[in-house]
């Protein structure tokens, strides 16, 4: 979702910026123009990361917790879900399923996938960004 959302945001400043190319005014007065525009196109970003990293950080904490839980249901629940879909996919590759896993059942395993390993690596991503100086 990130890299689109930059494009996003680097397509909002896109007009912006051709406009100011076909200013009639110096070539001073132009390049303070996109300067200032490009401030505000960094800002929003900068912005946009700040609100990813933080996102980062709340599922890493949630899958913490879970991890870390007295009960045994609520700690295993990922890694349990997670294995029975390997169990499946190989069951699937070797042929041993009645019928192929549908798109959907790959949908899921794609999200699962997708949520345990970026649940699980959040942490180490937002202290890396925190580290970035601004």
């Amino acid at each position: 979702m990130a890299p689109a959302v930059l494009t996003l945001i680097t397509s909002l400043f896109k007009p912006a910026a051709e406009l100011i190319d076909d200013l009639h005014t110096s070539s001073e007065e132009k390049i303070d123009a996109k300067t200032r525009l490009l401030e505000s196109q960094s800002e929003v970003t900068m912005k946009f990361l700040d609100y990813e990293a933080r996102m980062l950080e709340m599922k890493g904490s949630i899958v913490q917790a879970e991890a870390q839980s007295k009960h045994w249901l609520t700690a295993t629940w990922r890694p349990i879900t997670m294995l029975t879909f390997l169990f499946l996919v190989l069951m699937d590759s070797f042929g041993f399923l009645p019928s192929p896993l549908n798109d959907e059942a790959w949908m899921l395993l794609k999200i699962g996938l997708g949520g345990y390993v970026t649940g699980r690596s959040a942490e180490k991503v937002v202290s890396t960004m925190t580290k970035v100086p601004r």
